[in-house]
């Protein structure tokens, strides 16, 4: 028991003597790590002051650098500026010598000016003495022949001036009279060289308008399919143009009679469609004429702008543009008035040329001569005054106005074109061969008589066909019945019998036609 108390105890002391020597070799590692840490901060310090120092150095003397480099370019700077500044002063001091020395020349210029004005006023005192010597002697002179002539100065000079007024008034009277004779002998000379000159340096071919147009076809065959069952395919094509078509036993040939020119090349073209696609009845032949009218609207057009081109006329108006392209399909006295209204054109232009004139308002005013003659409406009115009048309303110039409504006589010419216009109007309609009267008044009846039927109500279409002896009316069915067609035949013909004067018989044909349309969708 006791051995056993001693070793614990042994034990104790052991393990308190260990743990005390223990906390001695850990104070003593804790007190060298410190010492050892403290020694490699200090290090650290003082390779960091080094480096401090070092950095400090380098900074210093890359500012000293920069400060002196700065300082050389500034010092530059100013020595640039100071050698500026003495040009600038140099050139100064020139100016002002150069100044200087002009005052000096401006001074003594302006002494010898005045040296100059005081002898001019001396000069000019002596000359107003003189002068009034001079005027003091010839008012004695005056005094003494008006003594001797018994006349004053007054008397004498009016009648000086009488004398030589009358002397120049006898002298003038006969060189006038001399000018107007010698221009009585010239004037026709020179006027008829004029007119010569034109019509030779102008040709052009004498054409006459037909009423019948030939439609050359294949063969026979194309008769029958163009006619059609009971003859409908014709007289569709008859009803939407307005054409007589005459097919007869002319070998490989159809008639189309008319007086339009633009209704026979419609129905020229349409046919030439139609025989070419070989479709041909009522309807495709409708569908084809209303193309056929679209396209030559077109032509009309281009027409125009072709002709406009060639004759070198700028700035017409479209819708005259359009006119002049329809003077193609009409025809005055049989002659066609688009090559008449160039013909014209080019003879103004040379007369215009040979007087010394205006050639452009010369060759617009004759081109436009004739454009009365296009337009349908207003039959009552001159063709002249109608033209002078669309001229008018699309701004043309005043003298081409003037030359359309005057070259008949209807208004007062007020322009030198006036007369050129009428006098080439002349020349080209009065060339052998040029026109046909007798066609002018044919196509002026036809005209009248279709436009008698159109003033009825419910008339749609009029066609004077077989050279006038039958007026073909189609109304609108739902304006007009099967027993008002028969008094509209009967009416149009009592008028026509009261009113027109033609030969032979005219056959008046109304025709209504019912159609019934429906889509299946």
């Amino acid at each position: 028991m006791d051995i056993l108390l001693y070793v614990i105890i042994g034990l104790l002391v052991g393990a308190i003597i260990g743990v005390l020597i223990g906390r001695f070799l850990l104070r003593k590692l804790f007190k060298d790590q410190e010492a050892a840490a403290q020694n490699k901060v200090k290090k650290i310090l003082k390779d960091a002051e080094n480096n401090a120092e070092i950095l400090k150095k380098n900074k210093l003397l890359e500012a000293k650098e920069k400060f002196l480099q700065m300082k050389a370019e500034h010092e530059q700077e100013v020595n640039n500026k100071n050698n500026t500044l003495n040009q600038r002063e140099n050139g100064i001091k020139q100016k002002e010598q150069s100044l200087n020395q002009r005052l000096e020349n401006l001074n003594r210029k302006e002494n010898e000016l005045d040296n100059t004005r005081k002898n001019l006023e001396k000069q000019t005192e002596i000359v107003i003495k003189k002068q009034d010597e001079v005027e003091h002697l010839k008012n004695q002179h005056v005094q003494q022949l008006e003594t001797i002539a018994g006349l004053s100065a007054e008397e004498a000079k009016t009648q000086l001036v009488d004398t030589l007024r009358e002397e120049a008034r006898s002298k003038a009277m006969i060189q006038i009279k001399d000018i107007v004779d010698e221009a009585k002998l010239t004037a026709t000379k020179e006027a008829k060289k004029i007119v010569i000159q034109t019509i030779q340096r102008t040709a052009t071919e004498s054409a006459i308008e037909n009423t019948v147009s030939i439609f050359n076809i294949e063969n026979d065959e194309i008769k029958g399919r163009i006619i059609g069952r009971e003859g409908r395919n014709i007289r569709a094509l008859e009803a939407a143009t307005g054409i007589e078509i005459i097919v007869d036993d002319t070998p490989e040939a159809i008639i189309l009679s008319g007086f339009d020119p633009v209704r026979r090349e419609i129905a020229r073209l349409a046919m030439h469609r139609l025989v070419t696609d070989g479709r041909i009845h009522p309807a495709r032949i409708e569908e084809v004429v209303a193309k056929t009218k679209k396209q030559i609207e077109e032509e009309i057009v281009e027409i125009g702008e072709r002709t406009v081109i060639d004759l070198g006329i700028h700035g017409l108006h479209p819708e005259l543009i359009r006119m002049v392209g329809r003077m193609r399909y009409r025809s005055s006295y049989g002659q066609n008035l688009l090559q008449h209204s160039r013909e014209v054109a080019n003879f103004c232009a040379t007369m215009a040329a040979e007087l010394g004139l205006n050639v452009k308002l010369a060759k617009r005013a004759g081109l436009l001569h004739d454009i009365g003659k296009v337009p349908d409406d207003n039959p009552e009115l001159p063709h002249a005054i109608l033209g002078m009048q669309l001229a008018e309303k699309y701004k043309e110039h005043p003298e081409v106005c003037n030359a359309i409504g005057a070259h008949h006589d209807e208004i007062e010419m007020t322009s030198m074109l006036s007369p050129i216009i009428q006098a080439c109007d002349a020349i080209s309609g009065a060339r052998p061969g040029a026109r046909r009267e007798v066609v002018e008044s044919y196509i002026k009846r036809l005209k009248e008589l279709e436009e008698l039927a159109l003033s009825y109500p419910g008339v749609e279409k009029t066609f004077a066909i077989q050279a006038g002896r039958e007026l073909r009316v189609v109304v609108e069915s739902e304006k007009i019945s099967d027993a008002q067609s028969e008094v509209l035949a009967a009416d149009i013909s009592n008028r026509i019998q009261t009113e027109m004067t033609y030969p032979g018989q005219i056959k008046v044909t109304v025709i209504r036609e019912t159609r019934s349309v429906a889509f299946a969708k």
